[in-house]
């Protein structure tokens, strides 16, 4: 399965190009904007388990510096401040990394 399965490709490429500026992204409007905000929860289960490259049922620090590159690899890395920022709005258990639960609160709230 792939991100362009569930989301369109002109959606994800506008949602890259509004975060392309360092320290620019904004996890609300990158959903948004990409179309993940308006999925199935089903479907967001789905994009999850696409991001958790290690499948270790939570997306850690490491590889949500990567968060871009997973829709485009040609996008670029997120700051160590947007990765910190993107984690501490979702870990709701302060456990340093977003479960499958926390993602998915993330992206419909």
């Amino acid at each position: 399965m792939s991100l362009t399965s569930i989301l369109s490709a002109e959606a994800i490429e506008n949602a890259i190009k509004d975060c392309q500026a360092p320290e620019s992204f904004c996890y609300k409007k990158f959903f948004k904007l990409c179309g993940l905000s308006s999925k199935t929860p089903q479907e967001v289960k789905d994009v999850f388990q696409i991001l958790d490259e290690d499948n270790s049922g939570f997306i850690e620090e490491s590889e949500l510096k990567f968060f871009l590159q997973r829709f485009v690899p040609e996008a670029r890395t997120l700051s160590e401040a947007e990765t910190k920022t993107f984690i501490s709005a979702a870990d709701d258990d302060s456990d340093g990394r977003i479960g499958a639960e926390e993602f998915q609160t993330m992206v419909q709230s």
